[in-house]
């Protein structure tokens, strides 16, 4: 008897779950006012990104390659994480705006040109605990200005898109440093 009351019981429960979880729709429409302010904004953004390749404060380090990576002239199968600094301006010691953290990877074999995968995080005023979220392709020597594709962002930028724009302002031939300047277009 007590196990039959034990079996009924688990049977009540177990078929309870299901149809609550079942009941539940897989989506559902919110009003727009519920998610996005009645107006967008339009914030463009200005700042310069350091990316420390060589020595011993590097802040773009290779963690993989491909077979053929050091014998491709574009470097092909690299795959770079960084956790590079953003500032005001194109002197590492200006003001400090962030940090751009995430990946690139060389991904042409033909023409130099990044895969790039990066988090803008910014710590200034107004934005800070705010990101950015860039997601696209960089030809680093095609071309004098690049675009990116701004696919997202948290905190003041939450529901953000928009593009930026890359300039490569210093390029060290030897080691690969490299500050670039970048312009930010972003609707939130």
């Amino acid at each position: 008897m007590a196990n039959n009351l034990i079996s009924t019981t688990f049977l009540f429960i177990l078929s309870s779950i299901i149809f609550l979880a079942k009941s539940q729709p897989f989506s559902t429409s919110l009003p727009r006012s519920t998610l996005r302010p009645e107006r967008e904004n339009l914030t463009r953004l200005h700042f310069f990104f350091h990316d420390v390749v060589g020595g011993p404060n590097a802040t773009a380090i290779r963690v993989a390659e491909a077979p053929i990576t050091n014998t491709s002239p574009t470097g092909f199968g690299a795959v770079i994480i960084m956790d590079n600094l953003l500032t005001e301006g194109s002197n590492p010691n200006s003001k400090r705006v962030g940090r751009a953290q995430g990946m690139y990877a060389s991904a042409d074999m033909s023409n130099m040109s990044f895969m790039m995968v990066q988090n803008y995080v910014f710590d200034d005023e107004r934005y800070n605990g705010s990101t950015l979220s860039v997601l696209g392709r960089n030809p680093v020597t095609s071309l004098a200005v690049r675009e990116l594709p701004v696919v997202g962002g948290t905190g003041v930028f939450r529901f953000a898109n928009g593009y930026a724009e890359a300039r490569t302002f210093f390029l060290n031939e030897t080691n690969g440093d490299a500050i670039v300047e970048y312009n930010v277009y972003v609707l939130h």
